[in-house]
């Protein structure tokens, strides 16, 4: 692709690098113990917690991907940005009670609790792997093409590198503090530069959208597709897209760190409603103008080019580095909060269990060590992602096998309280198992389900071993569980005594209505 970059937009480019580099410096000076590194002090704010959520979950291929499909085969796809408030107003109402009064560090620690040490190493090891090997390999390989979309001169494995040692370098002297803070500049410049770029596209059709959808074809609207449909059929839609959200806003340490991080229940529960609102803008900033290219520039060959052809094309000198800076913000985002995430894991559940004597300084310094260690890894892997078809294939079909016992054991074992240790680490065992046998065998065209389909199948089969294999065993000792499990008053733990307009069920009614509101007219 021919570049239409101006020195002035490089610029913009740079000084963002240059801002997120001395926000991590200038944080590091306030890091002095593990608290500080892996949970920002436990002081995060509402607002601050929201953006970070937001700008965590939204990746370059994100942005990319929404805008090509839009392009070339619907909008479709768009349901796993939208109808995230739903799995999120879940984690409100339930997990971010459970979460806080257990005064965690890491997901797995929670397990630990609720069930047995089994269940929180094999959970931790599953959510390393899959954190480094899929998520900041990911990000890393998608940031890379997105940056050569627009320098076709850069190669992968240096490009790679170069971005996780950015990452890594604010991510291990500042810690999640300044992945959080970070995080929220970057969600700020994301939308601005996305929204100045649809006000633009939608000025160039007079506003009149009616014309857009009546170039398209009649299905590229409307988020319910047939069974046979490659992308989202509709079963999908209702058994895995919802179960799924849950496994990735609710029990996935990448994202919930920053949750953890709340300085009381009452913030982290606006903050995880904000974030569902939030999620809402990419239909309107980053699908729209996909759909609107498919009427001022149509005949693009592929859909991975139209955000960067828009960008490159439509924007004048000084918006195309705001939003260039964006789409990088968006790789930063996603690779330091993953990094982050991961050094946590390690360090809380396996190395500080078997060393107790462990000084804060020195749990900083391994912390740090970790983070670096683990982003040779991914940048070492992301270029082998090429070798798959797309890199959608590999993410999804990689979620699709570790999703399923993860949500059984969470989701069934909080209002479950006969479920005891044995079934949750066999549950975690013969899920994966059989989700890795299911992988093979729709590779082979011997398994026709669509992996969002199969996600809900396991599910049901997860939860039958879960259930049999805990009333089979001893029950767990009441007592010991009592604060980890569904419970009368939970919904309003740590809300009470502030006003109506205070209350985060409001916003979670108004979040739901909207969400449904979208469905309906997209339909």
């Amino acid at each position: 692709m021919v570049t239409n970059i101006s020195y002035f937009d490089i610029g913009i480019v740079i000084s963002y690098f240059v801002i997120v580099l001395l926000i991590g410096f200038y944080i590091a000076r306030q890091t002095k113990t593990g608290e500080d590194l892996f949970l920002g002090g436990r002081s995060f704010g509402w607002g601050i917690i929201g953006l970070s959520l937001f700008a965590s979950n939204i990746s370059s291929s994100t942005i990319i991907g929404l805008s090509g499909a839009a392009y070339t085969t619907g909008i479709a796809t768009s349901v796993y940005e939208w109808m995230s408030g739903l799995p999120l107003i879940i984690a409100a109402l339930i997990f971010v009670p459970l979460y806080l009064r257990s005064r965690i560090t890491t997901i797995p620690e929670f397990l630990e609790m609720r069930f047995d040490r089994r269940s929180q190493l094999f959970f931790s090891g599953i959510t390393i792997f899959s954190t480094i090997m899929i998520e900041t390999a990911g990000a890393l390989y998608a940031g890379t093409l997105v940056l050569q979309a627009f320098f076709p001169f850069l190669e992968m494995a240096p490009t790679a590198l170069g971005l996780a040692v950015v990452a890594a370098i604010y991510t291990a002297s500042g810690g999640l503090k300044a992945v959080v803070y970070t995080d929220a500049i970057q969600a700020v410049i994301l939308i601005l530069g996305c929204s100045i770029l649809t006000y633009i596209l939608m000025a160039e059709i007079e506003f009149d959208f009616a014309r857009v959808i009546a170039s398209a074809p009649p299905e590229h609207f409307s988020v319910v597709r047939p069974m046979d449909d490659e992308s989202l059929p509709w079963l999908g839609l209702l058994v895995g897209v919802p179960f799924m959200g849950f496994w990735y806003w609710s029990t996935n340490q990448y994202i919930v760190q920053r949750v953890l991080g709340g300085k009381d229940i009452r913030h982290a529960r606006w903050g995880v409603i904000f974030a569902g609102f939030l999620k809402i803008i990419p239909l309107f900033v980053m699908v729209i103008p996909g759909a609107i290219a498919l009427t001022l520039y149509p005949g693009m060959e592929k859909g991975d080019m139209v955000f960067p052809f828009l960008v490159t094309e439509v924007l004048p000198v000084g918006l195309v580095g705001l939003v260039l800076a964006g789409l990088i913000s968006a790789i930063m985002s996603s690779v330091d909060s993953a990094l982050n995430s991961s050094s946590t894991l390690i360090m809380i559940d396996f190395i500080k269990p078997n060393m107790p004597n462990i000084t804060n300084e020195q749990v900083v310094m391994y912390g740090r060590i970790t983070t670096f260690v683990l982003m040779i890894i991914a940048a070492m892997w992301a270029p082998k992602i090429r070798e798959f078809e797309g890199l959608w294939d590999y993410l999804q079909q990689m979620f699709s096998i570790i999703v399923p016992p993860i949500v059984v054991i969470f989701l069934v074992g909080v209002f479950f309280k006969r479920g005891n240790g044995e079934g949750a680490f066999w549950t975690l065992m013969i899920g994966t198992v059989i989700g890795v046998l299911l992988f093979i065998l729709g590779e082979k065209g011997l398994w026709p389900l669509h992996f969002t389909v199969n996600v809900g199948f396991m599910i049901l089969v997860c939860t039958i071993i879960f259930v049999v294999v805990s009333l089979m065993t001893p029950a767990p000792d009441a007592d010991k569980i009592k604060l980890l499990t569904y419970r009368k008053g939970l919904v309003m733990d740590g809300m009470e005594g502030y006003p109506w307009y205070q209350d985060y069920r409001l916003y979670m009614v108004i979040l739901t209505g909207l969400i449904f509101y979208i469905l309906v007219r997209l339909w």
